[in-house]
Formats: C-alpha cells, sequence, structure tokens
C-alpha cells in the first residue's frame, strides 16, 4: 500500500494517523446515512466524504474501510439466520483486518495519496496519474476475503487534470464489488462529472465537548474553556485546532485582540514583539497562523458589528468588550469587512515577495489599529 517510513500527506502533525484514530467524534449522522445504505442493499460504489479540513472525513473513510473489509458480504440483511443490520461502523482493533490496515498490508485496501518525489526529495503537491495507474496492478489482483476493495483517496483537491480525468473514468466503470471513499475538503472545485457520479456524505463542524474528546484522544491535555476556545477559532476542525496547540495559537490570537485593545494608541513595542515571534528559519508555520488568525479576528469582528452580539464564547480574555467597542453597528461591520479584503490581498502580496515576516504582521496590526 505505502512505504510507512516516508512522510505521510494526510497526517496532521502532533496527531495519530486517521488508520490509528480509534473513535470519531461529532460525525454520527454522516456514519448513520452510511450504515444505512448498507443495511438496505444500497452500497453506492462512490462515497464523497466531504467538509472543512480536520472534521474527521478521512478517519471516517479508515472506519468505513476497515467495516466494509472485515463484515461479510451477507452481514445485516436478517435472513436465514444471518445477524441483524449493524449499528456502528466499530470493528474489534483485534480483527484481522484492522490489524493488517495498522501494518498498511491489507490487500484489499489502497491507499490514494500524493506520493514521494525521489529527485527533489520531498512529498509532490499534486496527486498524479502516476499515482493512479498503480490502481491497474491492485485491480488486476485476486479479490481479498469476501470479494470487497476498497479505495481511500485523501485528496481529491490534490488531483492534477489527467489524475482527475483517470479516476472520472474508474467511476464511470468501477470494477466489481469495489468501493472509493473521497475525501474532498472542497467539493464545488471537483468536476461536476466527478461529484454527479457519488453519494455525498457531509461531515458537520465539532462542538466544545466533541472538540475536547477528540482532542484528549488526540493526547492533548486542555481545560474545558480552552476547549470551546479551540473549536471557535477552528470552526469546528480537529485538525485545524491541533495546529493551534502545535503553535501557541490561543495566546497567538490573545495577544491579537489585547494589540486590539489598546488602539488607538497603540502598544508598538508589543506590536513588534509580535511581529518578531513570527520571524526566522522554521517559523513559517506560525507566520501562517498568525495570518489565519487575523482574518478570524477580523471576521468575529465583522460579525459583532452584525449581529449586534461578540460571537460567543469567547476565544480571548476580554474579547467579548473589545469587539463590542470597535464593531458597535452595521456601518462599521462595513469598514472591518473592507479591510479584512483589502488586508488579506495586501499580506498575499507580500508573502508572495518575500517581505519580510515581521514587517508583514507588524503592517496587518497597524491596519487593525488604523480601523480601530
Amino acid at each position: 500500500m505505502s512505504d510507512p517510513d516516508l512522510p505521510q500527506p494526510d497526517q496532521v502533525d502532533g496527531a495519530p494517523h486517521p488508520r490509528e484514530t480509534a473513535r470519531l467524534f461529532g460525525q454520527d449522522n454522516a456514519e448513520a446515512t452510511f450504515l444505512k445504505a448498507y443495511s438496505a442493499g444500497r452500497l453506492h460504489h462512490g462515497w464523497l466524504l466531504t467538509g472543512a479540513k480536520g472534521l474527521g472525513k478521512a478517519t471516517l473513510a479508515w472506519r468505513i474501510a476497515r467495516f466494509l473489509l472485515a463484515t461479510p458480504p451477507d452481514a445485516g440483511d436478517g435472513l436465514f439466520g444471518a445477524p441483524p443490520p449493524p449499528t456502528t461502523l466499530d470493528i474489534s482493533p483485534d480483527h484481522p483486518v484492522a490489524r493488517r490496515m495498522l501494518a498498511l498490508s491489507e490487500p484489499g485496501l489502497f491507499l490514494l495519496r500524493r506520493g514521494w518525489d525521489d529527485k527533489a526529495k520531498r512529498l509532490r503537491t499534486q496527486l498524479t496519474i502516476e499515482e493512479v495507474r498503480k490502481l491497474k496492478g491492485f485491480f488486476s489482483l485476486s479479490a481479498a476475503d469476501g470479494g470487497r476493495r476498497v479505495v481511500i483517496v485523501d485528496a481529491m483537491d490534490e488531483l492534477n487534470t489527467n489524475a482527475a480525468n483517470a479516476i472520472l473514468k474508474l467511476l464511470e466503470e468501477p470494477p466489481a464489488n469495489t468501493t472509493l471513499l473521497m475525501v474532498a475538503h472542497q467539493p464545488s472545485r471537483l468536476l461536476p462529472t466527478i461529484r454527479s457520479r457519488c453519494r455525498e456524505l457531509r461531515l458537520a463542524p465539532l462542538d466544545a465537548e466533541d472538540m475536547a474528546r477528540a482532542l484528549g484522544q488526540a493526547g492533548a491535555e486542555l481545560r474545558s474553556d480552552d476547549a470551546q476556545a479551540l473549536a471557535a477559532l477552528s470552526s469546528g476542525s480537529v485538525g485545524a485546532a491541533i495546529r493551534l496547540l502545535n503553535h501557541d495559537g490561543l495566546r497567538l490570537y490573545a495577544d491579537l485582540v489585547a494589540l486590539l485593545g489598546t488602539a488607538p494608541r497603540l502598544d508598538r513595542p508589543r506590536a513588534i514583539a509580535l511581529g518578531e515571534s513570527t520571524a526566522g528559519k522554521g517559523k513559517e508555520a506560525r507566520l501562517d497562523l498568525a495570518l489565519s488568525l487575523t482574518d478570524t479576528l477580523m471576521a468575529r469582528l465583522v460579525r459583532t458589528g452584525v449581529t449586534g452580539l461578540p460571537p460567543a464564547p469567547e476565544a480571548a480574555p476580554h474579547e467579548a468588550e473589545i469587539l463590542a467597542r470597535l464593531a458597535p453597528n452595521p456601518h462599521s461591520a462595513r469598514r472591518w469587512a473592507d479591510l479584512a479584503q483589502h488586508a488579506g490581498d495586501r499580506a498575499r502580496h507580500a508573502r508572495a515577495v518575500n517581505v519580510d515576516p515581521a514587517a508583514l504582521v507588524l503592517d496587518l496590526v497597524l491596519q487593525l489599529a488604523r480601523a480601530a
């Protein structure tokens, strides 16, 4: 299936790989929808798992694959002494299929993801036709126990044009007893002909309770207040929440809010220190996070002005008070929305021409202060 020693493009730093994740939180509706189709004998050959990054789409794909390859084909019809329809996708970790999948040695499963570029010594930026062509060898093998094959594509958003057309042909002429589980972060960007040949399972953002449980499973230790803030700032994405934890994102957002609270008399030394914390080798991820959290802050300002109420819960100390003061009405919301567009374009241009990260962040903070 894959070389486990190479970097894995489908794994978030600091989190277990989706195949190693024991439980999936907050996605009961998606699981129930699949089980209902399975039990009714309407198992579609192509399933599109959609939603924002980090909601658990890949984890759900592995859960479905494990279930399909470990469940006899006649299970669930309730006839002639067969067991009743399954009510969960859970498969015992001691099951042979589960053990083989964990070791990336299950013959009935093919994992299609970005490959390794031996010449550049890094992962490819796209999922190429060369990777898709490896499916030909997979389909030439005899079917695994139960006669099923499963292909996980993670992620469809990374397919180049030729690879996307190859997947489309596979959906048009699916091999017998084969199920394709396709992760898609932005399904609207896929070929309409691909979307029309798939059944969609849409995953929902996690609330604070499910976020805390999911992060606990990933080994994170946090307070209940942190779980609420992480759910708010990550838009309910576990993957995004783990990135926030990896780079001290809660403190970074709190610093941005506190700086904005000093406007119009901006605390310049504090602003300069914030910018410098994103500069230097190995700080690229923190810079990206600072820009993303600035966008989030402006979006929360806009929402405050439009609704007349700060977003709840607070994601930083005194956030509600500061947002209410700076965005008291719809007119101010429009001003913040215009700034968000302008500042975002300016930041993207600055990154494209390699502006010093500290100067870039300081410029953003100054724009916020002027707007305040």
